[in-house]
């Protein structure tokens, strides 16, 4: 069984953010799981370090994984897929992983250090989304994926 774990800073998010994530995490067959591992933001205040806030934030991210795992950066400056590549990407991963993270940084982005760790870079889009949002559309183009490499009819 594949298991994937979205790992992204943000607690405490709207209901429909968390209803919109749990829709698409419960369709998965016992082939598939899909987690979600929230972590508390550190507060910005005007005079904050934001430098310093994203490396305490990435570290507390990286005590998530464990050595095994692969890592996936969504960062703006990563590689753009297809549906379709995404579905290959995932029959890959699923051949060759057992446990996928994603990481989603806080407002500046992920730390050096998340980057560095991750096995592929990848970006969701051009265009930016709240961070809140990504989660939700990150569960939904794997579960595209997925049954698109299952032949389900979701994806026409």
């Amino acid at each position: 069984m594949l298991k994937i774990n979205i790992i992204t800073i943000g607690k405490n998010m709207p209901e429909w953010i968390n209803q919109g994530f749990n829709e698409y995490a419960k369709r998965f067959s016992s082939d598939l799981q899909l987690n979600l591992t929230e972590i508390t933001n550190i507060k910005r205040f005007k005079n904050s370090d934001l430098k310093k806030i994203q490396q305490e934030e990435g570290q507390m991210m990286l005590k998530k994984i464990n050595p095994q795992d692969f890592i996936i950066a969504l960062d703006e400056h990563g590689i753009e897929y297809s549906t379709f590549e995404l579905a290959q990407q995932i029959q890959h991963w699923r051949e060759n992983w057992n446990n996928i993270c994603f990481f989603i940084g806080g407002p500046e982005g992920l730390s050096t250090e998340c980057l560095q760790k991750a096995n592929i870079k990848f970006a969701l889009s051009r265009l930016t989304f709240p961070h809140p949002l990504v989660r939700v559309i990150v569960a939904e183009q794997i579960y595209r994926a997925w049954t698109i490499l299952n032949k389900h009819p979701y994806h026409r």
